[in-house]
């Protein structure tokens, strides 16, 4: 209960990702190239007051070293410009995970990139539920030369690997694509690569209710097709619950991989694999900070995990 807890939370923090990003994520700060994370304190030397932090200069630009102005302490502004918090200086920005190169909070990148990367996520998992419900459910129920249809088409789409059904599609695609078409791009081309999934599941479940008496007295009384379908359906809800958790790892990492490749979400409204770009071995010595999307990517992968190792098998 708790991971699911966890899980529902991790969906809400990203959809008030706006308030809780300290600035703009496109804003770029001058001289603040791979700027170490800002630390907040609480005490100065006449003792504890509000939280508060010092401005950081650039001391070497080569070695990208910074110190703290002592002199010059800057509180938090809380609640002001739509933000639960920000930098009391508007020319001193306060850096909770860093800059990246280009002098970017790294914060406000990696909790607005979690709105792309877990709205996609959300939006192929339901697709894939919807589409493989309704081809499932209509193959178990209907059997015969309809279940060999629909399961063969579905057969034929498991054959391939995903990640590579995905990256071959998309690559087929133009390019350079706005933020709203690539959302409504990658999210169809999840529901396309794992609707098979569920459909194969929820077919076995459906085609296995279908042989028990409740279901021999509905077609005895005359339910059709639908009927029917809708009454053998809810037999598979602790399917579709751990389903559903197993897939929002794997998409949540797909989309890392095709944005990864810039074949996803452009720089200005970057998501967690398009931070990532920016990563590599020196980055990773002398900005460890800037790992934090790869981070956020597994403790996603765990909490969606744990949760699933909590719902039942059965409904």
């Amino acid at each position: 209960m708790r991971a699911i807890f966890l899980l529902v939370a991790t969906g809400l923090l990203a959809i008030v990702a706006p308030i809780l990003a300290p600035h703009d994520p496109t804003t770029q700060f001058a001289d603040k190239a791979y700027a170490p994370p800002t630390r907040i304190h609480l005490r100065d030397a006449t003792g504890f007051r509000a939280p508060f932090f010092y401005k950081q200069t650039l001391v070497n630009r080569l070695a990208r070293e910074y110190a703290d102005d002592t002199s010059a302490p800057i509180s938090l502004r809380w609640f002001s410009g739509g933000r639960v918090a920000t930098s009391g200086d508007s020319t001193e920005p306060v850096l909770l995970l860093g800059a990246d190169a280009l002098g970017r909070d790294v914060f406000s990148r990696l909790v607005s990139g979690a709105r792309w990367s877990l709205g996609v996520t959300a939006l192929g998992v339901l697709g894939a539920l919807l589409v493989g419900i309704l081809v499932g459910g209509l193959a178990g129920t209907a059997g015969g030369r309809v279940d060999s249809m629909l399961m063969g088409a579905s057969n034929w789409l498991l054959a391939m690997p995903g990640a590579y059904l995905v990256l071959v599609l998309r690559g087929a695609l133009p390019l350079v694509l706005t933020t709203g078409e690539t959302f409504a791009l990658i999210s169809i081309l999840f529901t396309v690569a794992t609707w098979p999934h569920v459909a194969r599941g929820v077919r076995g479940i459906v085609a296995a209710e279908r042989a028990r008496e409740y279901a021999e007295a509905a077609r005895a009384s005359g339910a059709g097709l639908w009927r029917l379908m809708s009454q053998l359906l809810p037999a598979a809800r602790g399917f579709l619950a751990v389903e559903t958790v197993l897939l929002v790892p794997a998409l949540l990492v797909a989309e890392a991989t095709v944005s990864y490749l810039s074949l996803g979400f452009p720089d200005a409204s970057a998501s967690w694999g398009t931070l990532l770009q920016d990563v590599n071995v020196r980055v990773m010595s002398e900005a460890p900070w800037m790992l934090a999307p790869a981070a956020g990517i597994f403790a996603a992968t765990l909490i969606a995990q744990a949760a699933g190792a909590r719902v039942p098998q059965r409904a």
